[in-house]
């Protein structure tokens, strides 16, 4: 696991060395200087291995199905309000 010590500087630990970490280990790390910056935020992230590609299906969305829009309003009390039968193109 990353952690990042007060100074800014990240180390790598093991969850057993992490657990048994006390404030006098991290004031001595920050003495030596020990650490590296990071600049990338996703290092070691599961962002980096992730190498399948996805594949997304459009064609059901591209059909021409007039019953899609047919569908009783859930909004009647608003129907007599707003207009939706104009061309709404400016």
């Amino acid at each position: 696991m990353l952690y990042q010590l007060p100074n800014g500087k990240v180390i790598h630990l093991s969850i057993e060395e992490f657990l048994d970490l006390t404030d006098e280990d991290i004031q001595y790390l920050m003495s030596i200087d020990y650490g590296e910056h990071i600049m990338d935020p996703f290092t070691g992230s599961a962002v980096e291995n992730n190498t399948r590609e996805k594949y997304y299906d459009f064609t059901s969305l591209l059909q021409e199905d007039e019953t899609l829009n047919d569908y009783i309003s859930d909004d009647e009390p608003f129907d007599d309000i707003i207009d939706l039968s104009d061309n709404l193109d400016m």
